[in-house]
């Protein structure tokens, strides 16, 4: 009878650690989500402004050096200068502590860039301002090196959620963004209801989740196998992109570029020139709206995304602020519609194939990516998307939009790696090694 009574009490104690465990979580999650719903929304909100003005007064696009000039004087200001998405990953990683003024820095920085037609995403700064508010809350509330880590992550996938409104490819995606091969599945509970919490928060004040509509092909092998060449050039794609992210910030710190001053404004020269030069403003800002014609218009350029990516990568090298996800998904977007009909393939649902599979390459995010495009387009053609970011993960190597990521597996085959994105490179004896593996199909 005593043996029976002390397994219960044995088990009623374990049970109220568990729920005091998962209560505790629940409520910094929530209060994090709370936090990163309302700035968030004010973020959006901002963005969307500065957007609106610069329609409105097309002369702003000159004032770009100035606000380069305005952006490094805030980042001195707050003393936070160099720190970026990079910074945040290396927190949740190594436990680094974050300054909460890079959350002002950031907000500033991005709308700025907006203002006057810097070329950049908003989701990228979300991860940086997110991660801030989530390791100052952890801070206030005492957590430990390791929960201080989950506490980061909330942050980043609320504030994600409230800015795109996929609350569930938010929480995934900042945990697999820290290191591709391993899901710290503890963490998922709490950024689940972080993104969920900040997600209601931002629709409570008028931020409209983004959703497409699509028409999504009857399902066919031969449509299949396309959607599998479709996903080579995605691949493709992203590597040129995240090597155009990484070369940029390298070439535009040679010379006299090395100081950031004369850097920011020779930027801010060059995307006013380049604006001119191309005759429009569509690939100043965002350009969600570009995104949008030809996700669900099946309209693009076919220089676009050539453009975008040119853009964009001269615009945050030079030291502008912003995202780098939504360039993303509009080089995925608007390379995909012009490249599906080449195949047969309709150009909608080639944009909507692209935005997701050019994400995936750049992230080296695949569940997440997948997760994405049901949020996105509805789960109708999982499927092919499914291949799509199969494919373009494997492709794209280790190359990545943050060098911090870690990659713990080979993409080619269970091998332990454990190395830095664009700091792995397959060699002429990994080559041999897999060409002799397989060599039984060469027979």
């Amino acid at each position: 009878m005593n043996s029976f009574t002390d397994s219960v009490c044995r088990f009623l104690r374990r049970a109220g650690t568990y729920m005091v465990v998962i209560v505790s979580w629940f409520i910094i999650a929530i209060v994090i989500g709370v936090f990163c719903g309302v700035i968030g929304t004010a973020f959006h909100k901002g963005v969307d402004l500065a957007t609106e003005l610069r329609g409105e007064h097309a002369r702003l696009l000159w004032c770009m050096p100035i606000a380069g000039i305005i952006i490094i004087s805030v980042y001195k200001l707050f003393r936070t200068e160099g720190m970026g998405t990079n910074d945040i990953i290396d927190a949740v990683q190594l436990g680094n502590g974050l300054s909460i003024w890079l959350l002002p820095s950031i907000y500033i920085g991005t709308v700025l860039t907006h203002l006057v037609g810097g070329s950049a995403g908003r989701e990228g700064a979300a991860l940086q301002m997110g991660g801030s508010i989530g390791n100052y809350v952890g801070g206030v509330y005492d957590l430990d090196e390791n929960d201080m880590k989950i506490a980061t992550m909330c942050g980043m996938a609320a504030f994600f959620s409230a800015l795109f409104g996929t609350p569930l490819t938010a929480a995934v995606f900042a945990i697999m963004v820290i290191s591709v091969g391993s899901f710290v599945h503890m963490a998922f509970l709490p950024c689940l209801v972080s993104a969920v919490t900040a997600y209601f928060v931002s629709v409570s004040f008028g931020v409209e989740p983004t959703h497409y509509t699509i028409m999504v092909p009857e399902f066919t092998v031969p449509l299949f196998c396309k959607v599998a060449l479709l996903a080579v050039g995605f691949s493709i794609v992203s590597v040129i992109f995240c090597e155009s992210m990484h070369a940029a910030e390298k070439l535009l710190k040679l010379g006299p570029l090395k100081n950031k001053w004369i850097r920011v404004i020779a930027g801010g020269l060059i995307i006013i020139a380049l604006t001119y030069i191309v005759g429009t403003t569509d690939y100043n800002g965002a350009g969600m709206n570009i995104v949008q014609a030809a996700v669900e218009e099946g309209k693009a350029r076919p220089e676009a995304f050539a453009l975008k990516l040119l853009f964009t990568a001269i615009t945050l090298g030079a030291g502008y602020k912003g995202g780098e996800v939504v360039p993303s998904f509009f080089v995925g977007a608007t390379f995909g519609c012009v490249l599906a009909p080449l195949l047969g393939v309709p150009a909608g649902f080639g944009a909507a194939l692209g935005l997701v599979g050019v994400f995936c390459g750049a992230t080296n995010c695949m569940i997440s990516s997948i997760i994405l495009s049901v949020e996105l387009f509805g789960s109708e053609g999982i499927l092919f998307f499914a291949l799509v970011c199969g494919i373009s993960f494997m492709l794209s190597g280790y190359r990545g939009l943050y060098s911090s990521q870690t990659i713990l597996y080979s993409k080619i085959g269970i091998e332990y790696l454990d190395v830095k994105a664009n700091h792995h490179h397959l060699g002429d004896d990994d080559y041999d090694k897999h060409i002799e593996k397989y060599r039984v199909f060469r027979k």
